[in-house]
């Protein structure tokens, strides 16, 4: 078995959106639209998040415009993007793009996927929370996943000190349901 590098610290973030992470969550039954799949994309100062619904045989064409429409619209174009080696994030149009818009690619150190430890998390917090929606509202998971995304952005994280909407607009959300 092959030793790993050792573990790089990820530099401190100090603008919004400027430095985020991806991964996927793979491996979740079809839904009707055929996604079995969700984009975590997570901004490292705020914690916010998007979960995107997609396919896995979604090619980078389609991700590139998701991408482009769900952070870069909303968002501005980031710094630096760590993610894990998935052929998605490796391959040339990928590079070619992030390139062009100046931003940094940082694929997590190989054998060390706490390089990532924060999108691992809010992954295992989303799946807590989709399974919960199910089981108490039945459907699709893709029909909950806007209000997963909600629910996540608008609760408290005591590495900030608030929640993940309050750290990127200034004020709580306001909301009868949080």
């Amino acid at each position: 078995m092959r030793k790993g590098g050792l573990l790089q610290p990820l530099k401190i973030v100090e603008w919004k959106w400027e430095h985020v992470t991806m991964d996927f969550v793979t491996g979740l039954p079809k839904t009707l639209r055929g996604n079995d799949t969700i984009w975590v994309i997570v901004d490292r100062l705020t914690k916010s998040a998007h979960f995107l619904p997609i396919k896995v045989t979604d090619f980078i064409d389609v991700l590139s415009k998701i991408y482009l429409r769900e952070v870069v619209r909303l968002h501005g174009v980031p710094i630096s993007i760590v993610s894990d080696r998935d052929t998605r994030f490796t391959c040339g149009f990928w590079v070619s793009l992030q390139a062009a818009m100046d931003t940094k690619l940082d694929l997590s150190t190989a054998f060390h996927p706490q390089t990532d430890g924060q999108t691992e998390k809010v992954n295992q917090i989303m799946e807590d929370m989709l399974r919960s929606c199910i089981l108490d509202f039945g459907g699709s998971w893709e029909d909950h996943l806007y209000l997963v995304e909600f629910a996540y952005n608008n609760s408290y994280h005591s590495s900030i000190g608030m929640t993940p909407f309050e750290a990127l607009y200034g004020r709580p959300c306001r909301t009868p349901i949080c």
